[in-house]
């Protein structure tokens, strides 16, 4: 890999760790299902007629769209905003692996090899011991929905593989357009219109910074990279760069937020990313096409091997 490429893909695990931050910053101007709205709705618009028409099945782009945008997003906006910090959230989200993994194989017939099994169980170790961190110093409600966008990503994962989106970029603008209305609806009906009339009216240049960071950075410069990275280079050399983005997640939250990070966090990261390694890296190609993959990668690949992340 050449060193521009590898500064890109370092420089798109850093976009979508500090994404986290960004996103804790907007939660303090936007109810979450809102905030979330606006984020799809930011990445979709003028994209959407910048980008062509849909290149994948349309019955593709609305699953992956109700299930990674309203389902996992709606989750990590409403947990982080339930008290989910969010460098313990990025880190967290990378369990996505494990439940992809496991859908794969239920799904797909993919079977993990002796060391994936292992790397998952490493990583389920490492969700445990941060539940325990979490569970003794914040909510551990709001973990558990951060846990289950997690499972939500892995879906739409295996839903991404099954659509074989020729242009990863083309894929989530359209993909993009799908949670706005649904989001929308949630919101009105669990926040309240005079919520969210309020937070649109004190909308200032750090709230509208936030969403278009959210948008136009973390999804639509960050997937557009990541697939241009895995168009030139195999998914083992991409998808290592997915493990740095808990690291700049936990170490941006740390100095723009002043989040702790505890002994028994350092531990919980030091598990999760090493069973994801060892689940992610070590994915036999024994079928065709694909093995186990994690979110960039599923999102961001075409008919070759690939992996992504956060964001």
């Amino acid at each position: 890999m050449r060193p521009s490429h590898l500064l890109l893909a370092v420089l798109v695990a850093a976009v979508w760790g500090v994404n986290f931050t960004v996103i804790e910053i907007g939660l303090d101007h936007f109810p979450p299902l809102l905030f979330s709205a606006l984020r799809f709705l930011a990445a979709a618009l003028p994209a959407v007629f910048l980008v062509g028409r849909p290149k994948a099945a349309r019955k593709w782009i609305v699953a992956v769209g109700l299930v990674l945008g309203v389902a996992k997003f709606g989750l990590v906006f409403v947990g982080m905003d339930a008290g989910m910090p969010a460098g313990l959230s990025s880190l967290v989200l990378q369990i996505q692996a494990v439940f992809t993994a496991v859908i794969a194989a239920a799904v797909l017939g993919e079977r993990p090899s002796r060391v994936q099994a292992l790397g998952m169980l490493v990583a389920l170790g490492g969700i445990g011991v941060a539940a325990v961190d979490e569970g003794t110093s914040g909510p551990l409600g709001a973990f558990l929905m951060v846990v289950g966008a997690a499972a939500a990503w892995g879906v739409s994962n295996v839903l991404t593989r099954k659509a074989s989106p020729p242009d990863a970029l083309n894929f989530m603008v359209w993909v993009s357009t799908v949670p706005v209305l649904p989001l929308l609806a949630l919101s009105l009906l669990t926040e309240g219109p005079g919520e969210d009339l309020a937070a649109l009216r004190a909308l200032d240049w750090q709230g509208a910074g936030t969403i278009l960071f959210v948008a136009w950075v973390s999804t639509v410069f960050g997937f557009g990279a990541w697939g241009w990275l895995l168009r030139r280079h195999p998914a083992s050399t991409v998808a290592p760069f997915s493990l740095l983005v808990p690291v700049f997640g936990m170490s941006s939250a740390a100095l723009f937020l002043g989040e702790s990070v505890t002994p028994l966090r350092w531990c919980a990261a030091a598990l999760l990313v090493g069973g994801v390694a060892l689940t992610t890296l070590t994915a036999r190609r024994r079928v065709p096409g694909i093995t186990v993959r994690t979110s960039s990668e599923f999102a961001g690949r075409l008919p070759v091997p690939a992996e992504e992340s956060g964001r």
